[in-house]
């Protein structure tokens, strides 16, 4: 997303200059999410409300892009620790991409779980779940994850309920999305039947 872009939402008008915080999740990124907006202007109790109301409309259409691009793709969000147990535990081989708002996640990662599955191995199941939007639903998913930390985005590759490999967050920063279609579609070789 451009600066003018930006500049066209309401509480972002009249700013000296802004910065992107980190999130907790991915601490070497520059989530748009976790935008903390600072100027030099003093607002009265009702024009903060304002601009916490207009920041959070933002919020809430940079997430609903974010799932539906995913969902887009042919990928089915999985919003409940139920709905992952379900999911993960089916027979097959099933990818898991943990979703995100960060720049990485919409410039590199989406885009290759979309493109990644133009190839002739792929996936039996194609399942999502949001970090930071769906905790529960994420943190389950993360259990399946055994032996790595906490990454979004990312990629679970998983055969019958059991990982075979992940594809982190230092695997997709800082690539081209083509690199991590690459990665997706090598594990696809690997462990994928023909479809």
């Amino acid at each position: 997303m451009d600066l003018a872009v930006l500049l066209s939402f309401p509480f972002l008008r009249n700013l000296n200059f802004f910065f992107v915080k980190n999130c907790r999740d991915c601490k070497f990124c520059s989530c748009i999410g976790i935008m903390y907006i600072v100027t030099n202007i003093t607002y009265s109790a009702e024009e903060r409300l304002n601009l916490n109301m207009d920041f959070n409309l933002f919020m809430n259409d940079v997430v609903k892009q974010a799932r539906q691009e995913i969902v887009h793709a042919g990928y089915t969000e999985l919003t409940t620790p139920e709905e992952v147990d379900e999911a993960l535990n089916k027979k097959g081989t099933t990818l898991v991409m943990v979703n995100s708002v960060c720049g990485c996640a919409g410039g590199i990662a989406r885009p290759a779980a979309a493109h990644s599955l133009h190839y002739d191995k792929r996936p039996d199941h194609l399942v999502t779940v949001f970090a930071g939007q769906d905790k529960d639903a994420t943190e389950k998913a993360r259990s399946y994850f055994t032996g790595y930390p906490p990454s979004s985005p990312s990629f679970a590759l998983l055969k019958d309920g059991e990982l075979c490999t992940m594809i982190e967050r230092h695997d997709i920063e800082g690539h081209e999305p083509m690199a991590v279609v690459q990665k997706l579609q090598d594990a696809y070789e690997k462990f994928c039947e023909e479809l």
